[in-house]
């Protein structure tokens, strides 16, 4: 464990703290052609090989150095501006994942992990989450549609999308405490946001955007809680 515990530490090093603005930028506007790119690399094996020190694991940081280098390449190379924050996630998830794989195939575990990858658990829970994300947002905003149109005109102050993120994050928060037996995470989460989604809206006008909010606020707890406990006791 100590293994990818220390790879993880290299990545944060590497696209972190050791990566300035201005090599982001010229990577974005130069992609392939950015000799900050490929130094980025570099750095990011040199910082490995500190912290690993052992020869045996020449192959593992080479690999972790083409993977880094590819999965870079596709984010300089798809990502817009309007959607480099998705791209970011995505970057980060997918360097953390390449990470986990090969520290834990090269601690010789590669059966249990194969294993994992294709067993019902890992499917199961794996096919609740994403649920949980897009899907479940295209839902909850098809049931309340009437009352967002309603509500268009008179109110504009929302942030583009953030309501979406708010419920997908809400909801796999809410999923990954009642799975660990957290209730009363729940009850945390649901109280903060009602002081910060409701706390401002008092006056009488305020009240067709108040039972708005609540709607998708119950859908959204509803149906995590829901799916949380149909893998629970699936599991």
């Amino acid at each position: 464990m100590i293994l990818i515990v220390k790879l993880i530490l290299a990545h944060i090093i590497g696209d972190f703290i050791l990566q300035p603005e201005k090599w982001v930028k010229a990577k974005e506007d130069k992609k392939l052609k950015a000799w900050q790119l490929y130094v980025h690399i570099l750095i990011h094996g040199i910082i490995t090989t500190l912290l690993l020190a052992n020869t045996k694991y020449t192959k593992l940081i080479l690999c972790i150095m083409i993977s880094h280098l590819i999965i870079d390449f596709i984010k300089l190379h798809f990502q817009k501006e309007q959607t480099k924050t998705l791209w970011f996630i995505v970057d980060q998830i997918a360097h953390i994942a390449i990470i986990a794989f090969l520290g834990i195939y090269w601690l010789n575990k590669e059966t249990e992990v194969l294993a994992w990858i294709i067993s019902d658990t890992f499917i199961l829970i794996t096919t609740a989450v994403l649920f949980l994300t897009v899907p479940m947002s295209i839902t909850i905003n098809t049931l309340i549609k009437p009352w967002t149109e309603s509500l268009t005109n008179e109110k504009n102050l929302e942030l583009k999308n953030a309501g979406k993120y708010i419920g997908i994050l809400e909801r796999i928060l809410i999923f990954i405490f009642i799975i660990t037996k957290h209730w009363e995470a729940v009850g945390f989460l649901l109280a903060t946001k009602s002081v910060f989604r409701f706390g401002d809206l008092k006056e009488s006008s305020e009240r067709k955007l108040t039972e708005y909010i609540l709607i998708g606020t119950l859908l959204s707890f509803g149906a995590a809680i829901i799916v949380a406990l149909l893998v629970t006791s699936l599991l």
